[in-house]
């Protein structure tokens, strides 16, 4: 999930320990064994299988899980789906714009999913191309705090790599490129010795929408049950919240 960056940071917080980790373990192996398929099972030599593998690591996901996708997506071992990816728009509660990224080997199951998710929840499907436009890809790479750490050691280190912007999340900072420049700019932050949780090209908003306490309910809601589809990879959406409202849906948990 990927709305305003405020909640973006706690709703990663609460992934750690949620009931649905077995989902987000799957979906991370998936994006390996794609990754490996598409251009090799060679990290060093795949800059997208590379951060697939250190985002599964980061998340705890077992290392011989990792390796057999690896085979699979590389061909040195059997067993590998066919994965499309596939790009679904449409609205949820309060003009909310939601973009759905799935990675999956049904095309009708996925669609199915999407559908009855949205209608559910408060939400609608739109034609191709009425929401997208509103989006950028992007290269995002968030860099959590340490003591000695400040946004203009993180601006210095990849500023000449193709960065466009450091913003603070408070616990973390989150770092914008170009999704092209993307790889250039981690490697960058890994040759100035800084660690980064992860590195990935998100779909970037040009216009938000301000959502109070209810609408981020909402909103979530929605997310929540697009996520619980094990063929929906990303959603992105373009609400924002202010710090008050971040404030208050923390205080509910």
């Amino acid at each position: 999930m990927s709305g305003h960056s405020k909640w973006a940071t706690t709703k990663h917080k609460k992934a750690v320990v949620d009931a649905k980790r077995g989902k987000l373990f799957a979906k991370m192996i998936k994006n390996i064994e794609v990754a490996a398929r598409t251009g090799g099972g060679d990290p060093a030599g795949n800059p997208t299988l590379y951060d697939a593998i250190q985002k599964a690591k980061k998340s705890s996901v077992p290392i011989d899980n990792i390796n057999r996708a690896v085979k699979r997506g590389s061909g040195a071992e059997a067993g590998g789906a066919d994965y499309s990816t596939i790009m679904y728009e449409g609205y949820g509660p309060n003009g909310v714009a939601v973009l759905i990224e799935c990675l999956t080997d049904n095309r009708n199951r996925a669609a199915s999913d999407v559908r009855v998710a949205m209608t559910r929840n408060g939400g609608s499907m739109a034609d191709p191309g009425s929401v997208s436009y509103m989006f950028t890809r992007k290269g995002v790479i968030v860099v959590a705090k340490g003591d000695k750490l400040d946004e203009d050691t993180v601006l210095d280190a990849v500023l000449d790599a193709g960065a466009e912007e450091v913003n603070d999340l408070g616990e973390n900072f989150e770092v914008i490129s170009e999704a092209t420049d993307m790889v250039a700019v981690r490697t960058a932050l890994q040759d100035a010795g800084i660690d980064y949780d992860s590195a990935d090209a998100s779909f970037v908003p040009s216009v938000q929408v301000e959502l109070d306490a209810d609408g981020a309910r909402k909103i979530f809601r929605l997310i929540d049950a697009l996520e619980d589809s094990d063929d929906v990879q990303n959603v992105f959406a373009n609400f924002d919240l202010s710090a008050e409202v971040v404030a208050e849906l923390d205080e509910e948990d």
